[in-house]
């Protein structure tokens, strides 16, 4: 967590090659989506509302894409190996790839490497839309330390409630999105925030949100 603000870190020290199958056997016989337990890492039921920025590198398979793509950005390292290879296997991915991969990656993309199973470098995982930005290995927590501490410099609110509105509009689509704006802005306008945003521009200075 970046103090006092509004977004989340994920990271690991080789992200993951996957599930241990033979331990989660029990849960994909009862049909348990997800992780399989009762926190939503992967954010399939309720999602944190704060963003997340994720940092991966290496190997980073089947539910580490998912956990990848249950935040809102993610730097991955150049040394990156992608792969959601669970048809070969016998089953399908259920942390939210075949969903996620179709949402960021268009159609084409999301079948290509879900239907091959194959492994992919961080390139492609960019050039799809996994990966918003590739660095070198060493420095992607860095990265993603600095991109959310730009993050934190906005109002709490303002960031929370500006991903809430592009989530509805993926989860309840375009009228149900647009119709929420007017409602959500002016509960917006009626925060301390929003009276520092404006004197800090007067003002020609840093703003200091308090979130509320």
């Amino acid at each position: 967590m970046i103090s006092g603000s509004a977004c989340c870190l994920a990271t690991a020290i080789i992200f993951t090659a996957g599930l241990d199958l033979p331990k989660w056997t029990g849960d994909m016989e009862q049909g348990v989506s997800g992780d399989g337990s009762h926190i939503d890492v992967v954010g399939l039921g309720r999602a944190c509302r704060k963003p997340i920025v994720t940092a991966v590198h290496g190997i980073t398979f089947t539910v580490g894409i998912e956990l990848a793509l249950g935040g809102d950005i993610v730097i991955a390292a150049d040394n990156c190996r992608f792969s959601q290879l669970e048809p070969k296997r016998g089953i399908m991915a259920t942390g939210g790839a075949t969903i996620r991969f179709v949402e960021r990656g268009g159609w084409g993309n999301a079948m290509y490497h879900l239907l091959t199973s194959d492994e992919f470098n961080a390139e492609e995982a960019k050039r799809i839309g996994l990966v918003q930005e590739i660095v070198p290995l060493g420095r992607q927590l860095t990265r993603a330390i600095e991109i959310a501490e730009v993050i934190a410099t906005g109002a709490p609110l303002a960031v929370q409630a500006t991903k809430a509105s592009s989530r509805r509009f993926v989860q309840e689509g375009y009228a149900a999105a647009v119709a929420a704006l007017g409602p959500t802005q002016k509960a917006l306008f009626a925060t301390e925030d929003v009276k520092e945003g404006v004197q800090s521009f007067v003002e020609r200075r840093a703003a200091k949100f308090q979130g509320r």
